[in-house]
């Protein structure tokens, strides 16, 4: 099993990042502010950088160690260097992703397992909350969820099924405000907003979308697939299509349940956002520190993988899942499995 090795998020303005040795340094105002050795490092991940050094991407580059680049929340760009994989397999994908009916069955188990643990979400709270959360709302929209599900397994094109996710994902966020618990006052969600964000927890939610697409990226990158030819998100410049279509299983169970875990335990405030004239709202670089500290604690946490019936670390969800996807499309599998938290 692939080792969890840690990613560096650079979030401090006016930073440049270079290579001295073996070592990554953060350079703020000509000193010294951080080194790590690159041979920890499998990734670098950049918000409001002013630049890294041609010495230290060409080295990331020889060590698979790849760099984004973060404009806030807005994924600019990424070094990869030398690419893994062989050939056949990216054919496979690109015949795959030009025909609708190669695509359906590897998009509809995506959004199967997004349904399904958009569910294990609400379910969850209704165990653990009971007291405190309007259950049969909770419940109701459940059940509409179970039956979207089945909605999905039977739909007979992409347009459709893009139809039943959206549905799904309207109705899942029409009682996500119901899971928050603590600090209602400064964490009011009324629902999904983008470009720009006009909330505490839509930042919040975009921010840690932000992270885990990252990752997926990554992961398919490492197991030979191209990130940016999707089999449910059509493509686009500089689109990451496909790992986007990853990111979908984890939304819920990972990036969601990040940012309520965030908000309940009180772990953010509302003095940590900034809100702009035109109603954007910012995450101070602060709290986006201690919010990058948390999630790397989290993605070393053990659980079981509903499929390898064994025990991995969270963050290693991603390259599980994408290994899962090479496998099937290189025919060692007859389908692509999602996963489903259980």
């Amino acid at each position: 099993m692939k080792k969890l090795l840690n990613t560096l998020y650079i979030t401090s303005p006016d930073t440049y990042l270079a290579l001295i040795g073996e070592n990554v340094v953060v350079k703020k105002d000509e000193e010294i502010a951080l080194r790590v050795p690159l041979h920890n490092l499998e990734a670098i991940v950049a918000f409001n950088y002013s630049g890294a050094s041609p010495a230290l991407i060409r080295k990331c580059g020889e060590n698979g160690i790849n760099i984004s680049f973060f404009q806030g929340d807005r994924f600019c760009g990424r070094f990869v260097g030398q690419e893994n994989g062989n050939v056949l397999l990216r054919k496979v994908q690109y015949r795959r992703s030009d025909s609708e009916s190669d695509s359906l069955p590897i998009a509809k188990s995506m959004i199967l397992g997004k349904i399904y643990n958009q569910r294990y979400v609400l379910q969850r709270a209704i165990r653990d909350h009971a007291l405190s959360i309007d259950c049969d709302k909770l419940n109701s929209v459940s059940r509409f969820l179970k039956q979207s599900m089945q909605c999905v397994k039977e739909c007979e094109n992409l347009e459709q099924l893009r139809g039943y996710e959206g549905e799904a994902a309207s109705l899942y966020f029409s009682v996500f405000d119901e899971l928050i618990i603590q600090q209602k006052e400064s964490f009011v969600f009324t629902g999904r907003n983008k470009r720009p964000l006009l909330d505490n927890v839509n930042a919040l939610l975009s921010f840690s979308y932000s992270l885990l697409t990252t990752e997926c990226a990554g992961a398919l990158y490492s197991v030979g697939l191209d990130p940016y030819v999707g089999f449910l998100h059509r493509d686009r410049p500089g689109r990451l299509s496909l790992a986007l279509d990853l990111l979908e299983e984890f939304r819920a169970p990972i990036a969601d349940r990040f940012v309520l875990t965030l908000i309940n335990k009180r772990e953010v405030g509302k003095k940590e956002f900034h809100k702009m004239e035109d109603g954007a709202v910012y995450i101070e670089d602060e709290a986006r520190k201690r919010i990058i500290r948390k999630w790397q604690e989290n993605r070393k946490e053990l659980m079981m993988h509903p499929f390898l019936k064994e025990k991995i670390q969270i963050g290693l969800l991603p390259y599980v899942q994408a290994m899962l996807l090479a496998r099937f499309l290189r025919g060692d599998m007859d389908a692509y499995p999602p996963y489903f938290k259980r």
